[in-house]
């Protein structure tokens, strides 16, 4: 969610900028170049909370998901575990087929 409320903070300071510039006379392909170079330098200066709560958020998202990938090889080292003793019971139930003519 800090994430989301970052992106929405950047995405005002833009809507900011290219008004406010809109409205000073600049016009044509310079204005929104100007604006995004405004409303990034304006969201740096300003918005080191935000931006530091989002870069948590995702490193602790990061973090999770690491964990969830190194547990799920022990689920997949059970099931061929599990299918190796299976297959060996079946080996020792039945006779050994491959001596028949």
């Amino acid at each position: 969610m800090p994430l989301v409320i970052y992106t929405l903070l950047r995405l005002a300071l833009f809507g900011a900028a290219f008004g406010l510039l809109y409205l000073v006379g600049l016009r044509g392909w310079l204005l929104p170049i100007v604006a995004v170079v405004v409303a990034l330098a304006v969201s740096y200066l300003t918005l080191s909370r935000p931006r530091d709560a989002a870069t948590r958020w995702m490193a602790d998202r990061a973090e999770r998901r690491a964990a969830e990938r190194a547990a799920a090889p022990r689920v997949d080292a059970d099931a061929a575990h599990e299918d190796a003793q299976l297959d060996q019971e079946l080996q020792t139930d039945r006779p050994n087929q491959s001596s028949t003519p």
